[in-house]
């Protein structure tokens, strides 16, 4: 299983790249494959400040629908527009082309708080 050393990791199965003040995130690999063939991502809370651990979107798969939480508090800035047209990505490439938003985080401490890839692997049993 593909677990980045590079990333930081949460308890809800979200990835983050932190550069400067700014977080990409996106589901891990494990996520993506719980879920299955994902076949839409909604995320309505672009230009929207928001605490950790609040819902910022939902990825919708075959059999499920589940909710996104943000990993960090800040403002969604950017959401992944590809994601429209090829949800398929968060399957087929999960920490590239499958990331989902970009947050300008607000509160630099909650960074330590995130797992290491180390710590994600042992909550998943890798």
């Amino acid at each position: 299983m593909n677990i980045p050393a590079n990333l930081k990791y949460t308890k809800d199965h979200e990835w983050v790249s932190i550069d400067g003040d700014i977080a990409t995130v996106g589901i891990t690999h494990f996520a993506q494959k719980e879920l299955g063939d994902i076949v839409y991502v909604e995320v309505e809370t672009l230009d929207q400040t928001l605490e950790k651990d609040e819902v910022f979107g939902t990825v919708e798969a075959v059999k499920t629908v589940s909710d996104l939480f943000l990993p960090l508090s800040g403002e969604i800035i950017e959401f992944n527009d590809d994601l429209e047209s090829k949800p398929e990505s968060v399957n087929l490439d999960p920490y590239g082309a499958g990331w989902m938003i970009k947050v300008k985080i607000s509160n630099q401490d909650e960074i330590d708080s995130l797992l290491s890839n180390e710590a994600y692997k042992e909550l998943i049993g890798a």
